[in-house]
């Protein structure tokens, strides 16, 4: 019954008695969410529930209750009052997650696209430090990383600029172009994490020929209520300690929530013991937002602050840092990030009108020797106005269409300090698109069409700033102007067919592109320990990509497969170069080749029966990346296999949701380094963890403990760049995380 649609006449609110399908009782905590609205809320004792304020058209319901099948409802709200009961069957794997980051909000059969998800208790209970390290257990997703701060996300073997991170929707922009610039990302107040796997652009635009990263918010307090929840989690390698605490509130649809949150950690331990200096980080963030929900649409507004000190692991640092602090002091960049979000979602008839709209401010300062007169050697804020316009219409129950505006302008200014990583600079960028989607029996293809075009200036300028440590002349300066314009097309076609309700084929084929961008086009100088170099003539990189997936549910096994050919028109990358500067740095050049990617991930969850307390899930990725002249492409990561068994228990005692689990993830050696990297050897990683809820009088606790390295083992991982320094990934981490959620008001 999930995703059928089915006609309602509602006044606005939908409302109905929920069951066990097998024994008739009335369930009691179900939880009802419709994630277009974030709203939600829960069945009574009696099994009843009730919804207001809900929009005419056609609107998705999810019902979820743990140890049952998660049932989706898809509603078309026209004018009267009705109910909607709904009887739930006990399921062991769960499935059918609503996802909204595809091109129309449906549930993961209904979609044409294999959206994977991660949500935020997972995260919680997954022991790592980083937000991004906790999603790279998702097949086919892994990270670049300086350290467990200093992390950027790689989907299908692309990164950096080939893929796009979302925040309520809007673009994040922090100077991503480089392995050394971390996304400013956290998990507080988040729901869950959704991934695409393939090129996005048509519905995302430039940067996300990769993939997408989409944060997908909370759901908002239920009606009448105040709550809260307080999570901290604590680090044993790092000594570190991750906080977050925030207060939700709706009043008759007047909805506000505020939270804050901090993220501390000391250098990080290899496996053979020996500390990786000036690893060390510092997050603190701030987060709040107020809004109006109402049948004819929801208004609101979010603002979110953060700071941040990332220690850079380079060896002028090494000479310096001897210390066991967690304070930042020498060789670290200093990230400040505002960033402010509309959101608003009109309902017009059948229409459902989108107008997002964003302001971000993000200044990066790199500080260097605090002995030295310019210890801060960098220091730039970047500005980023977004918009995100788009109309989303029901034509039939069979055939619907989603049309969007979209623009970005972006104003990057150097400040007072004598290295200008990037020149001063405006971008403009501007781009329409539509999608259509027609049900046809079994068959669902869907068709899209996007324009884009972008212009970059740059006006006559130094190239990379300047020292102070020596006399200028005037022969040894050197000089950059740029203006640049790119239009680009894209397109996708996919479908999806279902053989029946537990079979399900899709098939992709997508055209995406990405402009060269800024550093790309003007770098000019040092950025970190090498001289990197731009490239004025390169010209827009364009792809083409193929991908073909299976999905098996039953009641038992969960079963996801997926093969993709993406081939890359002018692909760019960072390559050293022969040349050197007066100095001796290593010279590394934006260049361009044709180039294709391809692989396959796997994903198999078995229950079996009836051994309802043992679940057995494996996980698989591999893919190659080849320049089309020959050589390999960089930043490849290694094929890997994880197996893992979970033993779980309802009830026990004062105990409730209890597991045990444990897993070993099995990296197998890259041998197909590029030509300036060099191969590296696999290894294996034991992983364990176990938790449970406590409910002491009427305050529920939730409490996890997890085992990451378990043996201790050394090695490296292939995108790492402190291999090229001798040094090691992180050894064993064991970390306990507590969950306290409270209410102030109900």
């Amino acid at each position: 019954m999930s995703g059928v649609l089915q006609l309602l006449q509602a006044q606005h609110s939908v409302s109905g008695k929920i069951t066990d399908l097998i024994s008739g009782e009335p369930l009691i905590g179900v939880n009802i969410y419709a994630p277009e609205l974030s709203i939600g809320t829960v069945s009574d004792k009696d099994g009843q529930y009730k919804l207001s304020e809900i929009p005419k058209g056609e609107l998705i319901l999810q019902f979820s209750y743990v140890g049952f099948e998660v049932v989706n409802r898809r509603l078309f709200i026209s004018d009267s009052l009705q109910m909607i009961d709904i009887k739930m069957d006990p399921d062991v794997i769960q499935g059918q997650e609503v996802v909204i980051s595809g091109n129309f909000t449906s549930t993961q059969h209904e979609n044409t696209l294999k959206i994977s998800t991660v949500g935020i208790d997972y995260v919680n209970a997954s022991g790592h430090p980083s937000l991004i390290e906790s999603i790279t257990e998702i097949p086919g997703v892994s990270m670049i990383s300086k350290g467990p701060g200093v992390i950027t996300p790689v989907i299908r073997g692309l990164s950096l600029s080939n893929i796009l991170v979302l925040r309520h929707g809007m673009p994040i922009e922090n100077f991503q172009f480089s392995e050394d610039h971390p996304y400013l990302i956290d998990e507080n107040g988040l729901k869950q994490v959704e991934v695409i796997k393939g090129p996005a652009s048509l519905i995302y635009g430039s940067g996300a020929v990769g993939g997408v990263i989409n944060l997908v918010p909370e759901p908002v307090a239920r009606q009448g209520m105040i709550t809260g929840e307080f999570t901290t989690r604590y680090f044993g390698n790092t000594k570190g300690l991750l906080s977050n605490l925030g207060l939700k509130g709706n009043q008759k649809g007047f909805v506000w929530g505020i939270s804050g949150g901090i993220n501390s950690n000391k250098d990080y331990i290899q496996g053979n013991n020996e500390k990786v200096s000036n690893t060390r980080f510092n997050r603190y963030n701030i987060k709040s937002d107020i809004g109006l929900i109402r049948k004819k649409g929801t208004f609101r507004l979010f603002y979110e602050q953060s700071k941040n000190n990332f220690g850079m692991a380079v060896l002028p640092a090494f000479e310096i840092v001897k210390d066991d602090n967690r304070k930042n002091e020498a060789w670290f960049q200093n990230l400040t990030d505002h960033m402010l979000i509309s959101q608003n979602r009109l309902f017009i008839g059948h229409v459902k009108l989108d107008i997002f709209l964003s302001y971000q401010n993000n200044n990066r300062k790199l500080n260097g020797n605090p002995d030295s007169e310019e210890f801060n050697r960098v220091n730039m804020t970047l500005q980023t106005f977004s918009y995100r316009i788009k109309a989303n219409h029901s034509f039939t129950e069979n055939l619907k269409a989603t049309f969007g505006v979209q623009g970005m302008y972006q104003n990057n200014k150097n400040h007072e300090a004598p290295d200008h990583v990037l020149p001063d600079a405006t971008i403009n960028e501007i781009s329409v698109y539509g999608i259509a989607q027609y049900t046809i029996g079994r068959f669902k293809p869907e068709l899209g069409l996007r324009y884009s075009f972008n212009s970059i200036h740059v006006p006559y300028q130094e190239a990379g700033g300047h020292s102070h440590e020596e006399e200028e002349h005037e022969d040894e300066e050197v000089f950059i102007e740029y203006d640049g314009q790119f239009g680009n097309l894209s397109a996708s076609l996919g479908s999806s067919f279902v053989v029946n309700e537990e079979n399900i084929l899709r098939l992709n084929l997508a055209s995406a592109y990405r402009s060269p961008n800024l550093p790309e086009l003007t770098q000019y100088g040092m950025h970190g320990i090498r001289f990197e170099q731009g490239n004025p003539d390169l010209k827009t990189q364009q792809n083409i990509e193929i991908d073909l997936g299976y999905h098996l549910h039953t009641k038992h096994t969960s079963l996801d497969l997926s093969a993709f050919y993406n081939f890359i028109y002018d692909y760019i990358f960072l390559a050293p170069t022969n040349d050197t500067t007066d100095e001796g740095q290593k010279i590394y050049r934006y260049s361009q080749t044709d180039a294709r990617l391809y692989g396959g991930e796997a994903m198999l969850h078995i229950h079996p029966h009836p051994l309802d307390w043992l679940h057995f899930k494996s996980t698989y990725s591999y893919v190659i990346g080849e320049q089309m002249d020959g050589g390999y492409l960089p930043r490849i990561p290694a094929q890997q296999l994880y197996l893992e068994l979970k033993v779980e228990k309802d009830a026990w005692k004062f105990f409730r949701n209890m597991y045990l689990s444990g897993g070993v993830n099995f990296v197998f050696d890259q041998n197909h380094p590029s030509a300036f990297e060099t191969a590296t050897n696999g290894y294996n990683l034991v992983n364990m963890g176990f938790g449970f809820d406590l409910k002491v009088n009427r305050q529920l606790l939730n409490l996890s403990v997890t085992a990451n390295n378990l043996l201790n083992i050394y090695y490296y991982d292939h995108l790492s760049t402190l291999k090229d320094l001798g040094l090691y990934d992180m050894g064993r981490n064991i970390s306990v995380s507590v969950k306290i959620p409270f209410t102030l008001k109900n």
